[in-house]
Order: structure tokens, then C-alpha cells, then sequence
């Protein structure tokens, strides 16, 4: 179970993320923030990613993994956070899955 604390941070880091790649993305793909997991000690978070078009998932993904060092001062500059966590990016399966099975519910 997540902490309270865990949960801020994550919600937090999640919003700046979709703020970050609305401002930052080459606008040939939708890039959505699904969520962020945080390991307990708030030192790493991995940030979930839906992109449209599917084809597109490889570049947006190696476009957020070079980004990271911009994305940790941008970070920096608009939160109060005390430490700031290494960050990494994946693309959100768990969300593809589940969207896959909601149309398959809807035949």
C-alpha cells in the first residue's frame, strides 16, 4: 500500500509530466500520462505513457528517455518539491490491455 506521501508525489509528478510533453511533443502523436509509480523511498518513478498512433510508441518513448534531463529541471522549476526522484518512462500495456478488452466487450 502506497503512503500518503507516495500518492502527493506521484499525482504531482504525473500532472507536470502531461504538462511537460502537451508543450514539448512534436504534435504528430497523442502522448498521454496514464499515471506515475513511485518506489517507496521516493527516490525513482517510472512514468506510464499511452501513445496515439500506436506506430508512434518507439519515437515518443526514446523522445521522453532523452528528454529526462530537461524533464527534471522543468520538475524543478514548477514544483516545491525537497528532492527530486530519477525518472524513467514506459509505454502503459496495462492500459492498452484494458482498452483491447473493452472493445472486445463492446461486440
Amino acid at each position: 500500500m502506497a503512503s500518503k506521501r507516495q500518492i502527493q508525489v506521484a499525482e504531482i509528478i504525473a500532472h507536470l509530466a502531461a504538462d511537460y510533453f502537451a508543450r514539448e511533443s512534436n504534435r504528430e502523436s497523442l502522448i498521454t500520462v496514464t499515471r506515475a509509480d513511485i518506489s517507496p523511498d521516493l527516490k525513482n518513478v517510472i512514468i506510464f505513457l499511452s501513445v496515439l498512433p500506436e506506430s508512434a510508441e518507439e519515437q515518443v518513448l526514446h523522445f521522453a528517455k532523452r528528454s529526462r534531463t530537461d524533464f527534471r529541471d522543468y520538475v524543478k522549476s514548477k514544483s516545491r518539491l525537497k528532492f527530486l526522484p530519477n525518472f524513467d518512462f514506459e509505454i502503459d500495456y496495462g492500459e492498452k490491455n484494458r482498452q483491447l478488452i473493452d472493445d472486445l466487450t463492446r461486440n
